[in-house]
């Protein structure tokens, strides 16, 4: 038995270079209740990170009572993340959402579905025989829904409404892996496996804290690091990190400049002769001008402009000269900063030059945060077309067109898709008269909230809120639809390294809550969507179905699943391409070096890395790709905001390993909420001794947009920076009963990357103030992970005692 609070990684299962991971089963049952209790074992996967762990459902007495990993299959080898171990307790909660809600006056009542739905469609249907028409809806989605739900939803706004105005929170987490995956390969999907780590001799994690938001694959690299011949590694974050703790080398960069970081070792690896001259030749183009830009940024520049000691970047670019077999990650430490898309290129660009690519161990993880945010991309409910097919490309447009039956105008690819930001701009402009919101909060999620508050409390805008509960953004809707959730519904969902899962359902939903994919049916069917035939626009009426009319869709694309059925995934865990060609799957992209880049095939046509500015299709075809890989060469530019004498310092934000988003469920779990009971703030002891704050004091963080108090954690992030969990928000009252805000991103800035549209999350300005002594309390932050304390502090252990004990069991 382990306490996964005290211990969220369990035991460790070592092995070597080549050899499969051993299995290790984790498990935990609520009630005191034994595996010989347990009715049904229902499959599923993880809803509560990205990594896609399988599992299965516990059920007793059409009740869920527990999860255990599933050992045979290929992502965890039997592992479950704390998050999912616990947070299914919040599917019991009691102020689970039951009925529907609509607004009477300032007050929300309970109403039945005809009433709500009665509501959405008749404005709707006004909007939409009015001038302006499909312009005055937007539609905000998650990264948490099911494939099958995210293809209805893109149907229905791209062939029903025919608006552009599409997008999820995604656009926060994982927008600039996708366009960094389109830039460089051509087309979206993660060129990489899972079992890269069985093989790989380094691993760089690149602004990627794994061991708190993806800890079944931390295990995996625990577990090679704790074997025979265990791979170096190097971690590239402004925090103390369990990964930077266990890292060979650690650079702790002043946030903001990763492109200036990665030029510089670029220039080391060319310099130095650690690359693949035949692979470049062959298989990439710009590398003339990669060399040009990057010969720009000697060590003692990037050190300069880094704020690292010259001889920490050497000893990186050491460390991946001489792997043969590198695997890289990167995740928000580059994704929500300062030039995201160019810094998560110039990690493409390492792999291209050093021919790291399409090899066991050559793995490369452009990281997702979300469980289901891949599918999102792929269906198009965030703004691209389905299929992983090109807005710009008539024929990929046209072929939606045939699938649906529907006008090729009535597609909307006239210009760029609406990214989120821009949604909310159009919302308080006053365009965007109709703002669907599904399974997403964002009045504690987006940047500048005093803002996006203001935006959704607008008495013309009309907001429709489908979620599990009253969060932060329910409470400004004029519409709130109980929605089902994880084990109370059928659907497929896909992973970074391409892996599709099934999740069955296991239990009916509370009340009157529906699964997503029926309220976005039922919708479209009072909507009376037809095709240009007069037939029904969306046929399928279930998620078997759905999933069917998917893989048509998928058809001869990069995520091609029409070899997929739900019988075989129910069996186990599928990496897509899987079709004729590929019956059983295929585990890694481009082993032939021919990337997805021809004119006629791609989903992009590119940007300018600098301004984001659309490239023609003749400026693209002119680059003669012919298959090629594209090597992006970006000259590093200071961040849109960077410290004064008035906001000293540098706020960043992230995760903790106990709670997942704005704790929507795991806020909800009793053994997570304990750990990370609510928002702390952290700071070096150098920046500490010069406020005059210790341990547990109350602090002010304060930025140009907003306040934030919270008490204090002096630990090991780097002087001058400032860090902030982003998870908490308004919904639950803060022990010390002051009323304060709590959610970070009161402080963050209303801007984002140029080609990605991801919102910067990770360069604030700001100044900090002690307001008030500890009186002996500590911080609320756990001792575990980042937040971990200085040796010495006396704080006492983050434990989850009998309550958090789990199962770890081997083969």
């Amino acid at each position: 038995m382990v306490d996964r609070i005290a211990d969220p990684w369990g035991p460790r299962t070592p092995y070597g270079p080549g050899e499969r991971w051993p299995v290790r089963v984790d498990s935990f049952l609520a009630d005191g209740h034994t595996e010989a209790d347990v009715q049904r074992w229902v499959p599923s996967a993880s809803i509560l990170h990205s990594n896609g762990d399988a599992m299965d459902i516990a059920v007793i007495d059409d009740r869920i009572v527990g999860v255990r990993g599933r050992p045979g299959d290929r992502v965890n080898h039997g592992r479950v993340d704390p998050k999912d171990l616990y947070g299914w307790q919040a599917n019991h909660s009691p102020d689970r959402l039951r009925r529907p809600l609509v607004r009477e006056g300032d007050r929300l009542v309970e109403t039945d579905w005809d009433t709500a739905m009665g509501r959405i469609v008749a404005r709707s249907k006004e909007l939409l025989n009015g001038p302006g028409g499909w312009g005055h809806f937007g539609f905000y989605t998650t990264g948490q829904l099911f494939l099958e739900e995210y293809y209805t939803l893109a149907v229905v706004g791209k062939a029903g409404l025919g608006t552009p105005h599409m997008d999820g929170n995604t656009r926060l987490c994982t927008a600039t892996a996708a366009s960094a995956l389109k830039a460089s390969f051509g087309t979206d999907g993660q060129p990489g496996s899972y079992t890269d780590v069985d093989h790989c001799d380094a691993i760089a994690l690149w602004g990627h804290n794994v061991a708190e938001t993806q800890t079944v694959l931390w295990m995996r690299m625990l577990d090679r690091r704790r074997g025979p011949n265990p791979p170096a590694m190097l971690a590239v974050d402004p925090r103390a990190t369990p990964v930077a703790r266990e890292a060979d080398v650690h650079l702790a960069l002043r946030n903001g400049t990763n492109v200036a970081l990665l030029n510089g070792l670029l220039r080391e690896l060319i310099h130095r002769g650690w690359y693949d001259g035949e692979y470049v030749r062959t298989h990439t183009v710009g590398f003339d001008e990669l060399c040009r830009v990057v010969d720009d940024y000697p060590v003692a520049k990037v050190a300069e402009i880094c704020d690292l000691p010259a001889r920490q970047i050497e000893q990186a670019a050491e460390l991946l000269g001489h792997s043969e077999r590198l695997l890289s990650t990167v995740l928000q430490g580059f994704y929500q900063s300062n030039q995201a898309t160019a810094a998560s290129c110039q990690v493409n660009n390492l792999h291209l030059i050093r021919g790291m690519i399409g090899r066991p161990g050559a793995g490369l993880y452009q990281m997702n945060g979300q469980p289901t945010a891949q599918n999102n991309r792929e269906c198009g409910a965030d703004g691209d077309l389905p299929g992983l097919r090109n807005w710009e490309n008539e024929e990929h447009v046209a072929d939606l067109a045939r699938l649906w039956n529907v006008p090729v105008d009535t597609i909307p690819h006239w210009s760029p898709p609406t990214h989120a930001m821009q949604i909310f701009r159009y919302a308080e402009q006053g365009s965007i008269k109709l703002l669907w919101i599904s399974a997403t909060n964002p009045a504690v999620s987006l940047p500048d909230l005093a803002r996006v508050r203001r935006i959704l409390s607008k008495p013309e805008l009309f907001v429709i809120v489908q979620d599990l509960f009253r969060t932060e953004t329910a409470e400004l809707a004029d519409v709130v639809l109980p929605a089902a959730t994880w084990g109370e519904k059928t659907g497929t969902f896909t992973n970074v390294d391409r892996t599709v899962h099934i999740s069955d359902k296991a239990v009916d939903p509370p009340g009157e809550a529906r699964p997503d994919l029926d309220i976005f049916l039922d919708y479209a069917r009072r909507m009376d969507f037809r095709d240009k035939d007069g037939n029904p626009l969306i046929t399928w009426t279930d998620p078997a179905s759905a999933f069917e009319a998917w893989k048509e869709c998928s058809r001869g694309r990069p995520c091609d699943y029409t070899g997929i059925t739900y019988a075989r995934l129910r069996a186990g865990g599928i990496q897509w391409p899987c079709n004729e060609e590929h019956p059983d799957g295929t585990e890694r992209l481009y082993t032939d070096g021919v990337f997805n880049t021809d004119p006629d095939y791609c989903e992009t046509y590119g940007q300018d890395m600098l301004t984001g500015a659309e490239l023609l299709p003749d400026e693209y075809r002119a680059k003669e790709p012919r298959g090629r890989a594209f090597l992006h060469a970006v000259p590093y530019q200071p961040s849109p905001e960077v410290p004064s004498d008035e906001f000293p310092l540098l706020l960043t934000t992230g995760r903790t390993v106990y709670q997942f988003h704005t704790r929507t469920k795991t806020g909800r779990a009793p053994q997570l909420m304990h750990a990370a009971p609510e928002a702390w703030v952290e700071l070096n002891p150098t920046d500490a001794d010069k406020l005059g704050v210790g341990e547990g004091d109350v602090v002010r963080v304060e930025s140009p947009r907003g306040v934030v108090r919270a008490r204090a954690r002096v630990c090991g992030v780097r002087p001058g920076v400032v860090f902030l969990p982003f998870h908490y928000g308004y919904w639950d009252a803060p022990a010390d009963g002051d009323g304060h805000i709590r959610a970070a991103n009161e402080l963050t800035i209303t801007a984002w990357d140029p080609v990605s549209k991801q919102p910067i999350f990770k360069v604030a300005a700001v100044r900090v103030v002690k307001e008030a002594d500890s009186d002996g309390h500590p911080s609320p932050a756990p001792t575990v992970g980042g937040p971990a304390p200085l040796d010495g502090s006396g704080i006492p252990a983050t434990v989850g005692g009998p309550a958090a004990e789990a199962p770890a069991r081997g083969e």
